[in-house]
This record gives structure tokens, C-alpha cells and sequence, in this order.
């Protein structure tokens, strides 16, 4: 769970970082823990922690029924959509919206490799800016390591969704009957690069809302080790 992921981040930090040595010492004795087995539970839980949040956005309705991640139209596409209403089309373009989302909920589940990638280069000044940072910086810190990689993964598998959902065929037939329409200029979107940054932001948005909870609220503390890492950051 991150929650796990961010308790072992700052552990990792611990043994680098001078002004948290009084946290080292209130941590329980015997059986010590070294760099390279808290390196091993910082990606064990950061594993746990990623596959928990890929999974519920890779449900039905992972991202559709989420109001924090649910995919909308862009903007271009407005028009599309208004069009095809005042005509009476309301059910395909409820369709189409809805076959956007599937498309990403089909395609999240590649996430996870980069993201167990990702943690294998963390290092000691990585982990104190996780700690010292701002509500959402390990999520910053994943966002900055596999950008790049996730979008290259997501897109041919976004493209392959489509078909899968049925997203292609349904697209299609909506920009077909809008282009047919008298009075419009004709449209043609890249849907796969729109999906694709929408799911990567639908992602990164689900691992934040973690994040946040085990960092601001006490209650989502629930070992002492949470209790007495975290009071540090409390106390910064």
C-alpha cells in the first residue's frame, strides 16, 4: 500500500540524514535493518501500494463513476457533442464518453512494472525530498521518473483498447454522423494521445489522494512506526 511505501521512504532517508537521527534511535532495537533490506520493503511496498491504486481504476467504471479521474471531452469535441444532441443522438454521445473511459480502464493495468521500475533508482536525497516535501512528492517523484515511460506504454495500448471496448467503431460512427451534419467543419481527433495523458493524470491523481490521507490525517497512522515517523514531518 503507499501508505507502507511512504512509512519505508522515510525509513530509508533515516541512516543519511543527521537532523533524523532521534527518529533512528526510538525505532525498535535488535534484528537491525540495513540499507539494502530497506531498499528491498521500500519497493516491496511501493509494488503493493501502486497495484492497489492500478486496481480499482482498472475495474468497470474505475475512472467513469470516479469524479476525481473521469474522462471528459476535450474541448475540441464540445461541439461534437452539443451537435449530436440537438439532433437527438443523446444515447451515442453518452456512448462515446462512456467507451473513452473503458478504453483506460483497459489500458491502466500497464502501469505497474514502471512504476516497480521507477523506485529502483531512488536514493538517499530522493527519499528526504519525498519526507520534506509537499503533501503530494512522492507522487511528484513518480510522476518525474516514469512520465515518459507510461505514456510510451499507455498509447499503443490505449489504441489497442479502443477496438477492445469497441471505441473505435463507436467514434467513428459519432465524427462520421457530426461531419455529415449541414453547417459544421469536419473533425478528426487523436482520441488515443487525449486518453492516454487523461489515464496517466487519472493515475498519478488516485496514487496523490494516498498520499495525502497517510501524510495529513493521523488516524490513517495506524502502527507506531507511522505514528513516530510522520510526527516528524508534523513537527517540521
Amino acid at each position: 500500500m503507499i501508505r507502507k511505501f511512504l512509512a519505508i521512504v522515510l525509513i530509508f532517508n533515516l541512516t543519511a540524514c543527521a537532523e533524523l537521527q532521534q527518529v533512528v534511535n526510538q525505532l525498535p532495537q535488535g534484528g537491525g535493518i540495513g540499507n539494502a533490506e530497506i531498499a528491498s520493503g521500500l519497493r516491496q511496498a511501493l509494488d503493493f501500494g501502486i497495484d492497489k491504486q492500478v486496481t480499482k481504476l482498472t475495474q468497470t467504471d474505475g475512472f467513469f463513476k470516479n469524479e476525481l479521474v473521469k474522462i471528459l471531452l476535450p474541448q475540441e469535441l464540445h461541439k461534437v457533442d452539443k451537435a449530436l444532441r440537438d439532433v437527438g443522438l443523446s444515447k451515442l454521445a453518452d456512448e462515446g464518453l462512456k467507451v473513452l473511459n473503458r478504453a483506460a480502464e483497459d489500458a491502466v493495468k500497464e502501469a505497474t512494472p514502471i512504476f516497480v521500475d521507477a523506485v529502483k533508482g531512488i536514493t538517499f536525497a530522493d527519499a528526504k525530498n519525498i519526507l520534506l516535501g509537499n503533501n503530494d512528492a512522492a507522487t511528484r517523484y513518480l510522476n518525474s521518473k516514469t512520465q515518459t515511460a507510461l505514456y510510451n506504454k499507455f498509447s499503443p495500448v490505449i489504441e489497442k483498447s479502443f477496438s477492445k471496448v469497441g471505441a473505435d467503431r463507436i467514434w467513428n460512427n459519432l465524427i462520421n454522423k457530426y461531419n455529415n451534419l449541414p453547417f459544421t467543419n469536419n473533425v478528426n481527433p487523436d482520441l488515443t494521445d487525449y486518453v492516454t495523458g487523461e489515464a496517466l493524470k487519472g493515475v498519478f491523481t488516485m496514487i496523490a489522494v494516498e498520499e495525502t490521507e497517510i501524510r495529513t490525517k493521523f488516524s490513517s497512522r495506524t502502527t507506531d512506526l507511522l505514528k513516530k515517523v510522520f510526527a516528524l514531518q508534523d513537527n517540521r
